[in-house]
């Protein structure tokens, strides 16, 4: 459980930490020259460790969820499962924003429309950031 736990961490890691360098530290600048080059940029190099470290989540995830609790227990009320309830909530966010900028914004990004991505990847930050509150709540007991 350790190392499923360090991979689920580490994929955590790369996730959140890669959206928090975007929304703090490119899409300023971008949105101050309003020019989306330095986010398509980013999104070259990063989309090929960020996408494989939200399916490591998703799949270690799920296997530690498994661990703590049986399936037919995840949507009961106990604060394990309130937590995890959360989580799969949260992945239901992740899903709905990843599909709206690949299908939406980042084909049509440009000057004009840039704005609106930056609300997204402020959306998708703060997402990510509630994954790590709400995981950190398996180790003091659950979610409310």
């Amino acid at each position: 459980m350790r190392t499923l736990l360090f991979l689920h961490l580490l994929g955590a890691a790369i996730w959140v930490g890669g959206h928090l360098v975007l929304a703090l530290g490119i899409l300023p600048g971008a949105l101050r020259r309003r020019d989306p080059q330095a986010i398509r940029a980013f999104e070259q190099v990063y989309e090929r460790i960020g996408i494989p470290a939200l399916l490591l989540q998703v799949v270690s995830g799920l296997w530690l969820a498994s661990l703590w609790l049986p399936f037919d227990h995840w949507f009961g009320a106990t604060p394990v499962a309130r937590a995890l309830q959360l989580k799969l909530l949260l992945l239901a966010a992740t899903a709905a924003l990843g599909v709206h900028a690949r299908l939406r914004l980042i084909p049509n990004l440009d000057a004009e429309s840039l704005p609106k991505l930056g609300w997204h990847i402020a959306a998708i930050t703060l997402v990510g950031l509630g994954f790590v509150a709400v995981g950190q709540s398996f180790r003091f007991g659950g979610a409310f």
